[in-house]
């Protein structure tokens, strides 16, 4: 599950930045107690994948007692707005959003699920690069990343570099590639030396996937990334009633759980095998993401 979070972090920060403070929560729907709204979007950045939005519905129902409306939104900053205005009581998403949420103090983290302590990130070079490690970076190394508002794409090899002393367009140069994708194509074409992606794709080598056109030995890593301290969250509007929270917070660890994996497809491997959920985290939690996203110039921490 991890290896889907890991690529999923799409929300738009300085969009939500400039929304942060325009929530108006005077006309709610969750003060519709006899429906559960869940706003949902896609986990992974493949196109071809569709939310199982029937078995989401029809689960959370089994075990709620309330009826269950799920909408299919485009990006993460639509699904928090719509949480925060009341429109929809719940959400599903990974770390960086969720701690985006979370910091404007009116989302709360029903439930949120650790990191499994795996990499997250991985920068990468073609088979025959003169770059040996990251040592060998210099101001004059292109290295591609996915999208400024990625984790595996962005922050989280950022940091990484800067782990190794590197710092952001001074001893590199960066290329915003737009998608992980992309990135690929950059490092294939010779306009990037190094691509930084997330760990899922490394496995693709050879199995003759769009996403990953490279063959088994034609790339090797520089380094990886430290892991996600929370994989998956899920978010809750904070003027629901408490039996709506209280049925959805005994609910939702027995619907997102292993044993539902076949009918949840790409939800179920969102979740860390082997990884107890915790129930209404404390925001301290997300401090992590706070503090890394500080390190690409990234202030998360106060967008209330």
């Amino acid at each position: 599950m991890h290896k889907v979070t890991a690529i999923t972090t799409t929300a738009v920060v300085l969009g939500l930045g400039l929304t942060a403070c325009s929530a108006d929560s005077s006309e709610t729907n969750a003060q519709d107690n006899d429906v559960i709204r869940f706003a949902t979007l896609p986990l992974t950045d493949d196109p071809t994948t569709e939310t199982p939005v029937e078995a989401i519905q029809e689960l959370l129902e089994e075990e709620t007692g309330y009826r269950v409306e799920v909408t299919d939104v485009p990006n993460y900053s639509a699904v928090i707005e719509a949480i925060r205005a009341g429109h929809e009581d719940i959400g599903m998403m990974s770390g960086f959003p969720s701690a985006l949420a979370v910091n404007t103090g009116e989302v709360d983290a029903l439930v949120a699920w650790p990191g499994d302590g795996e990499p997250v990130s991985n920068c990468i070079v073609l088979d025959d690069s003169p770059l040996q490690d990251l040592n060998d970076i210099t101001a004059d190394t292109t290295i591609a990343f996915a999208d400024p508002a990625s984790s595996s794409g962005y922050f989280m090899p950022i940091h990484m570099l800067d782990q190794a002393g590197l710092t952001m367009d001074e001893d590199y140069t960066v290329l915003l590639s737009g998608g992980h994708d992309r990135s690929f194509m950059a490092l294939e074409s010779g306009q990037a030396d190094v691509a930084c992606t997330s760990n899922i794709f490394i496995d693709m080598a050879g199995q003759d996937n769009p996403m990953f056109p490279f063959d088994e030995g034609e790339i090797r890593s520089l380094g990886q990334s430290i892991s996600m301290p929370v994989s998956l969250a899920i978010l809750g509007n904070q003027d629901m009633s408490e039996e709506k929270r209280d049925a959805l917070i005994e609910a939702l660890p027995k619907v997102y759980s292993q044993e539902n994996a076949d009918r949840l497809g790409v939800y179920a491997e969102g979740i860390p095998e082997g990884v107890d959920p915790i129930i209404e985290p404390e925001a301290e939690i997300f401090q992590p993401f706070v503090d890394i996203a500080a390190v690409a110039d990234v202030d998360i921490s106060d967008l209330g």
